[in-house]
């Protein structure tokens, strides 16, 4: 009687065998039952000196799916426009002797004219810059300007003929979660894309201690040489320049950690609207020092309003100041950082509530220096209306990044 369970069991094993073999060649048990080719693929046999092999190969290459498609269209239409840049500076050794040290950047076209977008910090303090198209073809390139306190510089190569211009699309609609591209020259090696996604829109300060408003965080892979190539969006059209990494602490060298930052396209169209009106970076500022004012610091320190920007400084004899604007007086601590209280509160500018930085800094960049701007603040419980004519932001020097 004990026999009897043994016995189904190899019953069924044996008819679940006969079965499988015999009439699921192909189909979804295939790959583990049957012992011949898999479909579409031919074995070849050879004999040498250590033996027989036999190597599986594939009879035609498959077919693209629809997301390898859509990285190839991406690829193939972004690339005539990226550019290679190489920048040399002197430097000087232990007996004081001239050594060249060359860099190593990306860039794009922006017209036929050959004017070409990258970083500041690709070309600063450069003897000769050099770009090299898509075709591999070099030209020297002429410093056209730069804005060091957006970390962009605008080149320009003349004589060079089929230049293929980059499509700029629009910064203001970024969503997290969106696909992005990034094509540049990380270690030298050029014509590389990578892909990932938007991470997060937010203000990331730079080396050179100036801000980055609206930077686009990307977990696409950027290295050196990635910087002042293109960020494009999934149709291949730029939406922002790539300029800063997170460096990986524990990498031994600059090397990406899946944390890269992009200035946004809009703040470049501002700076490039201005080298063509003015022949120079002429960006608006308020001269101020701000905080940003959220609903707990609000209730903490009696303001007004739950939102907006409290001014701690005002820069002596800045816009801000001209038009009557009020810094901090009374000195207090956020956990260890010092803070000035007691300003103006910013709460809108040109009628738009102004309830973070990156606020203000979209209305800012709808204007030029020169301008009047509308402000609406608190000036302890009194709410006023203040013009303040913008003044050029201070161009300071740009660091490494």
């Amino acid at each position: 009687m004990k026999l009897r369970p043994v016995v189904l069991v190899l019953l069924i094993l044996a008819g679940f065998y006969y079965v499988s073999t015999r009439f699921l060649p192909s189909g979804a048990l295939a790959g583990l039952v049957h012992r011949g080719d898999p479909a579409g693929a031919t074995t070849a046999t050879s004999t040498g000196p250590l033996g027989n092999f036999s190597l599986t190969e594939a009879s035609a290459a498959p077919a693209f799916d629809a997301e390898e498609q859509q990285n190839i269209a991406v690829y193939k239409k972004a690339l005539p426009s990226v550019v290679n840049i190489t920048s040399t500076a002197m430097a000087y050794d232990f007996f004081y002797r001239p050594v060249p040290q060359q860099g190593q950047g990306s860039g794009f076209i922006l017209d036929k004219e050959g004017h070409i977008l990258t970083n500041n910090h690709v070309i600063d303090n450069a003897q000769l810059v050099e770009v090299t198209l898509a075709d591999k073809k070099k030209y020297k390139a002429t410093v056209v300007g730069v804005d060091r306190n957006h970390d962009l510089a605008l080149l320009q190569i003349k004589d060079a003929a089929n230049l293929t211009p980059a499509v700029l699309a629009e910064s203001t609609n970024l969503v997290v979660g969106q696909r992005v591209y990034a094509i540049g020259n990380p270690f030298g090696f050029s014509g590389t894309m990578t892909r990932g996604i938007i991470s997060a829109i937010r203000s990331v300060a730079m080396p050179s201690g100036n801000k980055i408003e609206d930077a686009i965080q990307t977990d696409a892979s950027v290295n050196p040489g990635n910087s002042g190539g293109p960020l494009l969006n999934s149709r291949g059209e730029v939406i922002g320049i790539t300029t800063l990494i997170a460096s990986n602490p524990n990498g031994g060298a600059d090397q990406s950690a899946g944390i890269g930052f992009a200035i946004p396209i809009e703040t470049a169209k501002a700076v490039i609207a201005d080298f063509q009106k003015y022949g120079r970076a002429r960006r608006p500022s308020l001269d101020i020092v701000t905080l940003p004012i959220g609903p707990d610091i609000a209730e903490q320190i009696g303001l007004p309003a739950d939102y907006g920007i409290l001014i701690e400084r005002v820069l002596p004899g800045g816009a801000a100041e001209r038009a009557g604007l009020r810094g901090g007086t009374q000195q207090a601590y956020m956990g260890n950082t010092p803070v000035m209280l007691g300003g103006d509160l910013i709460v809108a500018a040109d009628g738009q509530e102004i309830t973070t930085p990156q606020d203000l800094s979209n209305a800012m960049n709808s204007h030029h220096a020169g301008d009047t701007i509308v402000l609406m603040v608190f000036r302890g419980r009194q709410r006023m209306t203040v013009k303040v004519t913008l003044s050029d932001a201070k161009q300071v020097i740009g660091g490494q990044a």
